[in-house]
């Protein structure tokens, strides 16, 4: 039988993808549970439910362990394949991480349930997904060896063939075409999956968006090409930036040679489900939720939106959307022509963000900017803008070998932070993917979370701490008992006992502000000197300098971290640190003071 006439196998994204994109990524564990002996008859290739920003939005918002939700949702559904996402030598992070990491990483995701991983590269250099590819084939799981797909000059079909031949040379089970961004149009993917067919022996797996509209058009063409596994996602948390509706395919194909074969009825009762679950999510839901067109040339992948849309919110600069955008593709182009997939989607948008908002171009170039273009992340497709390298490069040269070469073993050096705080390995693991974010999260692990923290603190854009630990108060009359919650360095009482109502996601009540939590600063000595104030909203990642130390200007004092990213804060004169005015964590926000040099 051809792929023509066999049925064809879905990926639902519902549980990962698709409220990542449409979601913020917020979906609580509890509101997946129930429905998950349901998804587990259906019939799916696959589930899509881990990877991505799931981790890092799960210990920094929800409080909840990410390996403990694979293990739940396994226990619910053990007949269906759980697949997950992994971003290569980066793993979860935004980072490359070490071999031995990275090693350690894979084999407890099988330890979890994780049957399938998608592994791929922002940059498609495939020497940073061999270390993953070859631990996942060791442990025997199915590897979905992936190509970022993207539109530029220096990108091509004949490229991308290439990639996919490589790829089954590597041992990859499964080609990937990865649309993150959802830039395919029927023509060319009716002969990207047609060639690649033509030169691999493998299945080949698409993976699209539906921001564009063209999502049901790109499908169709693949199907008829014989693609053999689409990803789709409950039409409840369906189109906008998420994928395509599942029920749509499974109805489309009905009756005939590619039927899926998939139980429709349980799909409308899995649809209606989460139609309820999502109301608890409104206030997470991104402005772009129909057909955008336009990011056929911004390339920016819909989970990457959201972020953006918050970043500039925090400025007050919302109505500076529109020149992000289309800032993004020629920071884009200066860059050598990344696909925009993370990290390297943040980087970008990061850098154009910082553009417009600085008004001058490059004004402020952030450190995984600048890394990038020194060959950090790997190899990128064409040739750098002269202007910007001279300004990055400071007679650096780009580095050709492997990334991760570069990196000395990292296991020993966590246990060794972890001392006294945590032995388990996968805690451990979650501790090298977000040092400072797991430290908290392993504070209130199991302590109660007020649902306004929650709702509150995940406002906030994605690159923001968490917020604080709530600590119980005193109790308040009634047997009701007082929070204090801190969230963007903002204190806030909130009451929680009996009488009230039980807390939704999204539905608790407002909080009610207190006076604001000053951050402890040094005070500026006698002469006080010359403020350094913040270019941009953030927290303090690391503070570099301390009072006293001598700078020449344009050496980093300190870093903050906005957008997920690094943006080194430079001395901008010379002279001495006269005061540090904020403290490691802190939130800041544009125009605040760092710190004075006299």
């Amino acid at each position: 039988m051809s792929a023509e006439q066999k049925p064809l196998k879905i990926t639902d994204t519902v549980l990962r993808d698709a409220h990542q994109s449409l979601l913020a990524t917020r979906m609580r564990t509890e509101h997946m549970l129930p429905i998950m002996e349901k998804l587990d008859k259906v019939g799916y290739y696959s589930l899509e439910m881990w990877g991505g920003a799931t981790f890092d939005t799960m210990i920094r918002f929800l409080n909840e362990d990410p390996w403990e939700r694979a293990r739940q949702l396994k226990k619910k559904a053990p007949n269906t394949p759980f697949q997950m996402l992994l971003r290569g030598q980066n793993l979860v992070g935004y980072r490359h991480y070490a071999d031995d990491i990275v090693e350690r990483f894979v084999k407890k995701s099988v330890d979890v349930g994780i049957d399938i991983f998608r592994i791929f590269d922002a940059l498609n250099d495939f020497r940073n997904i061999k270390k993953a590819l070859d631990t996942v084939k060791k442990c025997g799981k199915i590897v979905e060896g992936t190509i970022s797909y993207t539109v530029s000059p220096v990108h091509s079909v004949e490229l991308y063939i290439k990639m996919a031949k490589q790829l089954e040379d590597m041992g990859s089970d499964i080609i990937c075409i990865k649309d993150m961004a959802g830039l395919l149009d029927p023509k060319a993917t009716f002969e990207l999956v047609t060639e690649i067919k033509r030169t691999v022996a493998l299945p080949v797996h698409l993976h699209t968006h539906a921001t564009t509209g063209l999502a049901g058009m790109n499908l169709q063409k693949a199907i008829d090409a014989g693609v053999d596994i689409v990803d789709t996602a409950i039409s409840s948390l369906s189109m906008g930036t998420s994928q395509f509706a599942t029920e749509c395919i499974v109805a489309g194909l009905k009756g005939g040679p590619r039927d899926t074969g998939l139980d429709m009825s349980l799909l409308h009762e899995i649809a209606e489900y989460f139609k309820e679950v999502k109301t608890h999510y409104k206030e997470f839901e991104s402005d772009f939720k129909n057909v955008d067109v336009k990011i056929l040339d911004s390339q920016i992948p819909g989970g990457m939106i959201s972020n953006m849309e918050n970043q500039l919110k925090e400025q007050n600069a919302l109505d500076k959307i529109d020149q992000v955008l289309a800032e993004v593709p020629r920071v884009r182009k200066d860059m050598g022509y990344p696909p925009l997939v993370t990290p390297t989607s943040q980087i970008v948008g990061s850098q154009a963000t910082l553009n417009v908002l600085t008004g001058e171009r490059y004004k402020i170039i952030t450190k995984e900017t600048r890394e990038c273009l020194l060959g950090k992340y790997g190899k990128l497709p064409s040739d750098l803008d002269p202007d910007l390298w001279e300004k990055v490069s400071k007679g650096q040269k780009v580095i050709d070998c492997r990334p991760a070469d570069l990196l000395e073993p990292e296991w020993d050096q966590v246990v060794a932070d972890c001392d006294g705080i945590t032995a388990k390995e996968e805690d451990l693991l979650s501790y090298a993917m977000f040092p400072k974010v797991a430290l908290k999260f392993f504070e209130t692990r199991g302590k109660p979370l007020p649902e306004t923290q929650a709702s509150a603190s995940s406002a906030a854009p994605a690159s923001q701490p968490a917020a604080s630990a709530p600590a119980p108060a005193p109790a308040a009359p009634g047997g009701a008992a007082n929070y204090t919650v801190v969230v963007n360095g903002k204190s806030y009482s909130v009451q929680v006992g009996q009488g009230a109502a039980p807390a939704n996601v999204g539905a608790a009540p407002a909080p009610v502000a207190a006076a604001p939590v000053a951050v402890a600063a040094s005070p500026a000595p006698a002469g006080g000197g010359e403020p350094l104030t913040s270019p941009l909203p953030g927290s303090v990642f690391k503070i570099i300098s301390k009072v006293g130390d001598a700078v020449n200007e344009g050496d980093t004092v300190m870093i903050l971290e906005s957008m997920k990213m690094e943006t080194e804060i430079n001395a901008h004169r010379s002279g001495t640190i006269q005061s540090i005015n904020v403290q490691e964590s802190a939130n800041v926000q544009t125009g605040d003071v760092l710190a004075t040099i006299g």
